[in-house]
């Protein structure tokens, strides 16, 4: 029996060396730069554990402990381990080779566990059991009880649990190297761990010992090799490193010339990707590689293979391009599902048309992030600094929802007059396009949804890909492209009409009478927010019938810009489901209606007899307030519909090319290229399905992101913020109170029903209240059920806001912490008058 082995013993096999350390020892037999060591044997531990094993089974984590803490090793055994660790001193220059150290208490080295159910093909086991760096001495002995003790800690139990292994079945052999005097180290991947491409190697690197990163501690650098090549650097915001003290290691910050600084020069980045090459050349499959560089040299100190990579999945993340601000606030709200790529490739066709005024030559004012829809307000926040309009931020807020206190907007890096010179330009062109839109903005609403439906009829008719892609390239895509800059005329006729009427409202007669005289936007005409609402209350009436109802409003739903998910006109089942839930309301939507209008007009009275000389020029105010809101909210309709027209070419197109729903993942220029018998586009498809199933397992990211974002790894973190992720660390702290934006006043208590997303809104009672991240126009059909209505994200002039108002229901918009504060079935008083919500129970 053998105890104790020299690191590149041919018996340091899995059953004798643990995974980790028969790794190890086959590494140093082929040459690689392996610290210099030892490996003490599982057959070392069983014999230490031998006596009471049976105990182990049977006892808690603090009883396991005791057990072990209890009993010192056998004196044979811990002069074999002492007498190899002084063989180690003896060989001092070898191991000062690698980076060791001998000092007057001998070598300092690593004291690592090494299971035998570890660093296997199939399950790594990373970081289940302990270990120890910078030890000394006869401290060896309890680094190694104690590593030995680390089998059976809690979380290396439910690890076994969950993979089915066998308590019985594993024994930990222990690795003694010579520890590494680093000045920096990190992991290589010698195949990208996020997208599965085999032909890149991705190397992390931080300053320090390997622990920050391994840990997570830090943001490390990271580099991308392929073919010999650098092709991606990111330096990471290193804000601690660890460092090695007298008794152990410790995080300590990062000096702040090295904070910033890389880690790794171009040569150095190459040579360790050339390491890792070797070591995937010796072990035929890519590789997790934990290194180390000492005065110049590199050392390997552990590598496993790569358990998680699969099929090959692709990164779609506009926050890696800078350090910008982003939210999914406004357009967000709309658009809130992880996108197909056919969908995000019509959206940026959609906001190129009908935001091309807020463009800014040079950065993204949109962004896709882990799939997700987001707006880039460094753009907004730059442009309104260098045109000198930081009064006017405030009104940022108004369309996209509040920031938190203190947030500091990161800025471009242009230059004040780069920005003009980018700005002023496209402004002036938009302007006069405007005012020639503004012209046709009324005949376009009058005739849009006929020329829709004639335009989905001569979809269905096409016979053959090339007279489909030429429909689509000489009728469908034009008609998407007037839609798109309507829409921008409708919103930009008023100019600050829609921030600034309320406000001055505000100032005269408070909040209360304030929304109250700002409703009966449809009134002079129908709210497209509230269309699908009152075409279901009319179908439920029977004065319309189904398909009139689809031909008018089954354009609208929960996930009307998603060209992958069918429209509501064409589900009749989400049609009987609105219905049903209409059928449970308490007060229909015609009574609210009512409710609301004796609301405004006693508004208006009270209006009167404090400002009788301000009355007409306050009504014609707020008329071209509700013409503006009406305006915008049926020309973004008519953009919606016009995407149904998108969705029904995908479908076509898959059904002509017999390739279905493969279409839903190429670009729209990709769809034509197939359309006209170019297959080569559907080679993408694979890894674009699978990255796109991969964000749609997460969960919905943050409404504010700063600076690069990781969606896997946030997801991952049991701490996860919802309202924010700050990339600069810190970040303002998640507010105990739950307030945002009054959205339509009134105060109600009632209980609190906490819906993810509109197919569950079967949940909501008449009377309680609705609890959400956001709402869009599918969720208006809930709304009558609603007491109150309190959302995470939003603003005055979002979905939300402009509903519950024209409704008279209380709500609170844009809070950043509801569902994060309140609980399914929560007993609260929401002041929708306040903008603040109140838990009772």
């Amino acid at each position: 029996m053998k105890t104790v082995l020299p690191l590149g013993d041919a018996a340091a096999d899995l059953a004798t060396a643990g995974g980790k350390g028969a790794s190890l020892a086959r590494l140093s037999r082929a040459g690689l730069p392996v610290p210099g060591g030892f490996v003490i044997t599982t057959d070392a531990y069983r014999t230490f554990v031998a006596d009471f094993r049976d105990e182990l089974l049977q006892a808690d984590a603090a009883g396991i402990a005791a057990l072990f803490a209890a009993r010192d090793l056998p004196a044979d055994l811990a002069a074999e381990i002492l007498a190899a660790y002084e063989a180690m001193g003896d060989q001092a220059a070898g191991a000062e080779a690698v980076g060791g150290e001998v000092a007057g208490g001998g070598v300092a080295v690593a004291v690592r566990s090494s299971a035998t159910a570890e660093d296997l093909p199939d399950m790594s086991f990373a970081g289940q059991q302990d270990t120890y760096l910078n030890i000394r001495g006869e401290a060896l002995l309890d680094a190694v009880r104690r590593c030995w003790a680390s089998l059976w800690n809690p979380r290396a139990i439910a690890y076994r649990d969950h993979n089915g292994v066998p308590h019985d079945d594993v024994a930990l052999a222990v690795v003694v190297q010579a520890l590494v005097d680093a000045d920096a180290a990190g992991v290589m991947f010698t195949a990208n761990p996020v997208t599965g491409d085999r032909a890149e190697t991705v190397i992390n690197a931080s300053w320090g010992l390997g622990e920050a990163v391994v840990g997570g501690q830090v943001t490390p650098d990271t580099i991308v090799v392929s073919a010999g090549k650098i092709t991606q650097t990111r330096t990471g915001d290193k804000a601690v490193m660890t460092v090695r003290t007298p008794d152990g290691t410790h995080e300590r910050p990062t000096p702040e010339e090295l904070r910033h600084a890389p880690v790794l020069t171009e040569p150095q980045a190459l040579e360790l990707a050339a390491l890792g090459a070797r070591v995937q050349e010796l072990y035929g499959a890519p590789m997790d590689v934990e290194w180390a560089r000492s005065g110049g040299a590199f050392a390997i100190v552990q590598a496993r293979p790569i358990t998680a990579i699969g099929q090959r999945v692709e990164e779609w993340n506009d926050s890696l391009k800078g350090d910008h601000l982003w939210t999914a606030g406004n357009l967000g709200e709309a658009i809130p599902d992880v996108m197909t790529p056919a969908t995000w490739s019509f959206v940026q066709l959609f906001i190129s048309e009908a935001m091309s005024a807020s463009v800014l030559p040079g950065f993204d004012l949109i962004g896709n992030i882990g799939g997700r829809f987001y707006m880039n307000l460094s753009v907004a926040f730059s442009a309104a600094r260098a045109l000198g309009m930081q009064s006017r931020l405030s009104a940022i807020e108004d369309v996209f929802g509040k920031l938190p206190p203190g947030l500091d907007v990161p800025l471009l890096t242009a230059s004040r007059w780069e920005i003009v010179k980018g700005v002023l330009p496209a402004a002036v062109r938009v302007r006069r396009r405007v005012r020639a839109n503004i012209r046709g903005l009324r005949p376009f609403l009058a005739t849009a949804a006929q020329r829709c439906e004639e335009l989905r009829a001569a979809v269905a008719g096409a016979r053959t890909g090339p007279e489909l892609a030429g429909l689509w390239t000489r009728e469908g895509e034009p008609h998407l492209v007037t839609a798109c800059r309507m829409l921008e005329a409708a919103g930009r006729q008023g100019g600050a009409t829609l921030v600034f009427t309320r406000d001055r409202l505000r100032r005269l007669v408070g909040d209360l009478d304030a929304e109250a005289m700002l409703t009966g936007v449809n009134v002079d005409g129908e709210l497209a927010s509230l269309g699908l609402l009152t075409g279901l209350g009319e179908l439920a009436r029977g004065e319309i019938t189904c398909a009139e109802f689809a031909r008018a409003y089954g354009h609208r739903g929960p996930h009307e810009f998603e060209i992958s998910m069918p429209r509501p006109g064409e589900d009749p089942a989400w049609i009987d489901a609105q219905l049903a839930g209409l059928r449970d309301s308490s007060v229909d939507t015609e009574a609210l209606l009512a409710r609301q209008e004796r609301a405004r007009e006693e508004a208006w009275a009270r209006f009167a007899r404090r400002y009788p000389r301000r009355l007409a020029g306050t009504r014609a105010k707020v008329r071209r307030w509700n013409a503006v809101v009406r305006d915008r909210e049926s020309a973004r309709s008519e953009v919606v519909r016009a995407f149904w027209v998108v969705r029904a070419f995908a479908v076509r197109a898959g059904e002509l090319t017999g390739h279905g729903d493969a279409m839903f993942f190429l670009s729209r220029e990709e769809i034509l290229a197939v359309l006209h018998g170019d297959e080569t586009p559907l080679e993408q498809v694979p890894v674009r399905r699978a990255t796109y199933e991969r964000y749609a397992a997460l969960p919905p990211y943050p409404a504010l992101i700063v600076g690069r974002f990781d969606p896997i790894r946030w997801a991952a973190d049991p701490d996860r913020r919802g309202d924010l992720y700050d990339a600069r660390g810190g970040g303002a702290p998640i507010s105990d109170i739950v307030t945002g934006f009054p959205g339509a006043p009134g105060v109600v208590e009632g209980v609190a029903r906490v819906i993810i997303g509109p197919e569950d809104g079967d949940r909501l009672g008449p009377g309680e209240i609705l609890v959400t991240t956001l709402t869009n126009v599918g969720w208006t059909p809930m709304f009558p059920r609603a007491a109150a209505v309190v959302t995470d994200m939003g603003a005055p002039l979002s979905h939300a806001s402009i509903v519950a108002r024209e409704l008279g229901i209380p709500a609170v918009v844009g809070t950043g912490n509801a569902t994060m504060r309140l609980r399914d079935g929560d007993r609260v008083r929401v002041d929708g008058e306040r903008g603040t919500v109140e838990l009772l129970t």
